[in-house]
Parts: structure tokens; C-alpha cells; sequence
């Protein structure tokens, strides 16, 4: 089969298309016919080598999302049958193989029947983002109806997601964004209040919006510098929910405001398989709710193809994007 692999790790162009053999059936898998994938940042970090211990042998095939049909069912199989259309993140890690191929094998219990609603391109969009967002949210956070969330990222892959499930939970949902582009985005999406974070300090902002007693809720899908803000836009007795924290900071305001901080890493699960079931029943959750119109994918304008995903992995590092960057199979 056709695939775009990796050698060695490297920079954006360090991909080569090659042709390899197509993945054999196993008890408890199918046989996917990739029809569309998505970047996430994990994918870049695992092409540069930023995260060796989840990246899989060379040659490898990368990217976690997919979306396509059923082209072959592994014995013991019953969810799924041939021709069925799919969606998951499953493999393109330690241990699997990706999805940027004409193939890729997955275990079914990372997966979900398509949204009907959406094309592939667009739920190839949707695995990670939206099982990071509902673990932080929902798992993590314990999101419930009536609390304020401030959300960070209106347009970001995870953030856009999460102002969607928030508003979908009842809460009430504030959001940051660094232009009036990105602004519209965020209230399209549902949010009650939008915060451009390049003209509102987090001292600023929290008073108004709260009379500074803080958000019950913070969810920092930015990292760095972002969670510390994070802290100390959360209320006494809050929870921040956090994605991005490779990092070190100073927790004296989590201690004075006794803050719960909650680290969301959803490979975890991808990577220990007697978890892999959890995942696949919250796309199933997704997938109704993005069929009830309740949730639905922001797609950057920018749609790559398998040939050009050299140039889709210098899009995302750019930071230019809006929302997910998808690729579809042209082979």
C-alpha cells in the first residue's frame, strides 16, 4: 500500500512516500480504508522527536485521527462489518501504525460509526480534540450545569471543542482569543463572553466578569506561561484543567487558593490497551451529539492532501491555523 513515512525524525520535510505492506488483520481489529486524517500537535512533536517514548519504530507511519471506511473485520469483530464508516484516533504511536496510508489497522474499540452529518474530512477532524476536551471537561473537571468556565483558545483545536461540550453541559462559558477574527469564532461556537487576552490583563478581566472572586472552572489548552495565568484566573476552591504542562511553575497559587489541577494526556489511554474501550464510547457520545447539531468541527480553510503533508506539518508549527488541519487520501 501507499504511505508517507518517516526514516528518522526531523523537520516537516523529513516525510518520504514510499510503498509498504499493507497492515495483516488481527482478532478484535479492522481494516481501515483511510479516506481523510488531521494534524494534531502530538503528530508534529512526534515527527521532530520531542516525545520518543510514544513515537513508533521507523518506518514509521504517523497521525492518530482518521476517518474511512470498513474494509476488512478481524475475528471476533461484531461492532462493525464491512463498508461501515468509521472514526477514531487509533494508532500512529508506540506500537501502531498511523494513518497517513492507503490502510491502517485499528482496534475497534478506539472507534466509532462516523457521524452521518459530517464528510470525512471533517470527522477526520474530531478523535482527539473532542476525547481530550470531554476527559478534561467531564472526567477530569467535573464540569456540571450552572458553573463558569473560562475556556483559553476560542479557535484552537481543543479550545473550539470545548466551548461547544461546556455550553452542551449547562455551564457558563468565557473565552480567550488574541483577534476579532478569532472573537466571532468563539460566540459562533456558543461562548457567553469572549476576552481578547492581548487587550484585558487576567487581573482585568476576572474583576469584570467576576467581581474578582474568579472562574470555578479554567481550562488551559495553551501551556507554558498560560497556566500560570490560568492560576490565577481561577476562583478559591477552583479547578484548572490542563493539557499542556511539560513545563515548571510555581505553585504558591494553587496552594493559597487551594486549587485542584487536573493534567489531561489522552495517549495514555491510546498507549494501554485495557483502556482503549473508554475512548471509543465518548466518540460515540460525540458523534451523537455532533448528529443532534450540538457539537461540529471547525475546519481550517487550508485542506492538504497525503502528498502535501510535509507542508500541512509546517501549517500547524506556523500557528496560522484555524481551527484543525485535515488531509485527505489522494491516492
Amino acid at each position: 500500500m501507499k504511505a508517507q513515512i518517516i526514516q528518522s525524525f526531523g523537520e516537516p520535510s523529513v516525510f518520504q512516500f514510499k510503498e509498504i505492506s499493507k497492515p495483516e488483520l488481527k482478532p478484535g481489529h479492522v481494516l481501515i480504508q483511510v479516506k481523510a486524517t488531521s494534524v494534531n500537535p502530538i503528530d508534529t512533536k512526534v515527527r521532530a522527536g520531542a516525545v520518543p517514548a510514544v513515537a513508533p519504530e521507523f518506518p514509521a507511519v504517523l497521525h492518530g485521527d482518521v476517518a474511512g471506511w470498513v474494509s476488512a473485520v478481524g475475528e471476533g469483530v461484531t461492532k462493525f462489518k464491512v463498508g461501515d464508516e468509521v472514526f477514531g484516533c487509533a494508532g500512529g504511536f508506540r506500537g501502531t501504525g498511523g494513518a497517513l496510508a492507503e490502510f491502517m489497522l485499528a482496534d475497534v474499540d478506539l472507534l466509532a460509526h462516523k457521524p452521518k452529518n459530517l464528510t470525512m474530512e471533517e470527522a477526520a477532524a474530531l478523535p482527539l480534540v473532542a476525547i481530550t476536551a470531554w476527559e478534561a471537561l467531564f472526567n477530569r473537571a467535573n464540569l456540571v450545569p450552572g458553573q463558569d468556565i473560562l475556556i483559553h483558545a476560542a479557535s484552537g483545536g481543543v479550545g473550539h471543542i470545548a466551548i461547544q461540550l461546556a455550553k452542551w453541559r449547562g455551564a457558563t462559558v468565557y473565552t480567550t482569543a488574541s483577534s476579532q477574527e478569532k472573537l466571532e469564532i468563539g460566540t459562533r461556537l456558543g461562548a457567553d463572553v469572549t476576552i481578547n487576552y492581548r487587550e484585558e490583563s487576567v487581573h482585568d478581566y476576572v474583576r469584570k466578569y467576576t467581581d474578582g472572586k474568579g472562574f470555578d472552572v479554567v481550562f488551559d489548552t495553551v501551556g507554558g506561561e498560560n497556566l500560570d495565568r490560568s492560576f490565577e484566573a481561577a476562583a478559591v476552591h477552583g479547578t484548572v484543567a490542563a493539557i499542556a504542562t511539560r513545563s515548571t511553575h510555581d505553585l504558591s497559587p494553587v496552594h493559597s487558593k487551594g486549587l485542584s489541577l487536573h493534567v489531561t494526556f489522552m495517549l495514555l489511554k491510546i498507549l494501554n490497551k485495557d483502556m482503549h474501550k473508554h475512548y471509543g464510547e465518548i466518540l460515540k457520545k460525540v458523534a451523537r451529539l455532533v448528529e443532534e447539531e450540538q457539537l461540529r468541527p471547525l475546519v481550517d480553510p487550508n485542506v492538504f492532501t497525503f502528498d502535501e503533508v510535509s507542508k500541512a506539518h509546517e501549517y500547524m508549527e506556523s500557528g496560522k491555523a484555524i481551527g484543525k488541519i485535515v488531509l485527505k487520501n489522494n491516492w
